[in-house]
């Protein structure tokens, strides 16, 4: 399919450059599955959904993986500027950097502030490939759990670039950018769809008689990245490391097997659940990269409703969406959320998409 289809115009004050407060009182569209639209807000969750319907979450952990520093080259040093985003080994991390052209393999790195009485330090290593795109593969000096020390030590947040580019860095971002169950570090972006959630609509869901379940997908800074193809089958996905344990996948089918209904909570949790599905929809314990590109046409197998945030013009996410809920659906909604003032992307609102239900237009 043409990218261009997937296009829309946002203004700029659409953007969310602050999460709300509380957490759900996020407002919240409900695509319903004859491509009804309905405004609520995100703590009317447990209302919308039924007892036995089942969540599930991305439990993956931002880490600090904004690295600033500087290469060194037979005596000559540059500034450079690393997000790292999927991790190789103990000692390595696959990263994009800024200014890509001025590295090149061999090149030495070092990061942070030769300071220990301010709680600085230094982080070393080398540029052990170098690929297309900005992308390079970096071997630091340090390894496991040291090496996540480090990284935590030098590091910043990943602030996706359409907030970054419009305000600093703040301490709050530290918790703001992280789910409240957050707890396997590896993702360089926070899986925005459970930003919402907070321990009070986690007790209110609880009484409803929804259960909550967790997987992992350490989110990538290619969820970033725009598509530069002017054509969906020429688009290649950056890989993204995830696990589906086996009591997840037990968990989820008994669900199913019983008449609930699985709502994935986030586009990540949904293409790590549809990669781990058979085609007749039953979950199996997974793990390891997924380059899975969802596009209208997709077949869904393993999830009846999905909890997103609203994406970027001509993104994967967006793809994603409209292969859910119908294109032209998508565009509807997109365009109500606009003008009826939604805040969109990482700290904005979510909706509630069902697909099409049988014989309805898409």
């Amino acid at each position: 399919m043409k990218v261009d289809l997937f296009d829309f115009d946002l203004p700029p004050e659409r953007i969310a450059l602050r999460p709300a407060e509380p957490r759900d009182a996020s407002r919240l569209l409900v695509v319903d599955g004859n491509g009804g639209l309905t405004d609520r807000v995100v703590r009317d969750l447990p209302d919308l959904l039924e007892p036995g319907d089942a969540l599930v979450f991305n439990d993956t952990r931002v880490i600090p993986a904004q690295l600033e520093g500087v290469r060194d080259r037979d005596g000559a040093t540059a500034n450079v500027s690393l997000t790292l985003h999927m991790r190789v080994d103990a000692s390595r991390w696959r990263a994009f950097a800024k200014g890509a052209k001025k590295l090149k393999t061999g090149d030495r790195l070092r990061f942070g502030e030769d300071n220990p009485a301010c709680g600085g330090g230094l982080l070393d290593g080398t540029v052990a490939w170098k690929g297309s795109g900005g992308e390079i593969e970096i071997a630091f000096d340090l390894a496991g759990p040291v090496l996540d020390e480090a990284i935590a030590r030098v590091g910043h947040v990943p602030l996706p670039p359409y907030i970054a580019t419009r305000r600093g860095e703040e301490a709050r971002d530290l918790a703001d950018y992280q789910t409240i169950y957050a707890r396997e570090d590896g993702a360089v972006a926070a899986p925005t769809a459970g930003l919402h959630f907070t321990e009070e609509l986690f007790a209110r869901l609880d009484e409803r008689g929804i259960s909550r379940h967790f997987v992992t997908l350490h989110v990538g800074a290619g969820t970033f990245l725009p598509v530069k193809a002017d054509d969906t089958e020429n688009h290649t996905m950056h890989a993204e490391v995830g696990v589906v344990s086996g009591e997840t996948a037990d968990a989820l089918n008994r669900a199913r097997a019983d008449g609930g209904r699985i709502i994935a909570v986030g586009t990540t949790s949904l293409r790590l659940l549809e990669q781990a599905a058979d085609e007749d929809g039953t979950i199996r314990p997974w793990q390891g990269p997924t380059r899975l590109f969802i596009t209208p046409g997709y077949k869904f197998r393993a999830i009846d409703a999905l909890m997103t945030n609203f994406h970027l013009p001509r993104s994967t996410l967006f793809m994603l969406v409209s292969a859910l809920c119908g294109l032209e659906t998508m565009q509807r909604a997109y365009a109500h959320a606009i003008e009826s003032g939604y805040r969109f992307y990482s700290y904005g609102d979510a909706c509630l998409l069902y697909p099409p239900k049988t014989g309805s237009a898409a």
